[in-house]
């Protein structure tokens, strides 16, 4: 099995528990790595035998636009669970980056793999 990753996806979300957090949109980054037979792609050189991998940053865009997620633990399994649903891949890795969270550290993040 061949993986393809997006990496630093960065977007704006309103995520948090706490009071402010819960009023302004904040900078998270996303990294995305999905198991995918490439062999076919890179055959025919033709994208309708690839994972599209804009499509799916455009969806994962879509979906962090439009959530408000008091914890980045559930918006790592919302985007895993929509990207295995819409794109049947057999296997997702989501990193959720908010570094912001902890002022003195440089990033916190949560890390979740899931599989059909």
């Amino acid at each position: 099995m061949d993986r393809l990753r997006v990496t630093g996806l960065t977007l704006s979300a309103l995520i948090g528990e706490r009071a402010w957090e819960r009023r302004i949109r904040q900078t998270i980054r996303i990294d995305l790595e999905f198991d995918v037979d490439a062999a076919r792609a890179a055959a025919t050189d033709d994208l309708a035998q690839a994972l599209d991998y804009g499509v799916v940053a455009r969806r994962v865009t879509e979906l962090v636009g439009g959530s408000e997620f008091k914890l980045i633990e559930t918006l790592a399994e919302r985007i895993a669970t929509c990207i295995l649903d819409e794109f049947h891949v057999p296997r997702i890795k989501v990193v959720v980056h908010k570094p912001n969270a902890v002022p003195t550290a440089h990033d916190t993040s949560i890390e979740i793999e899931r599989a059909r």
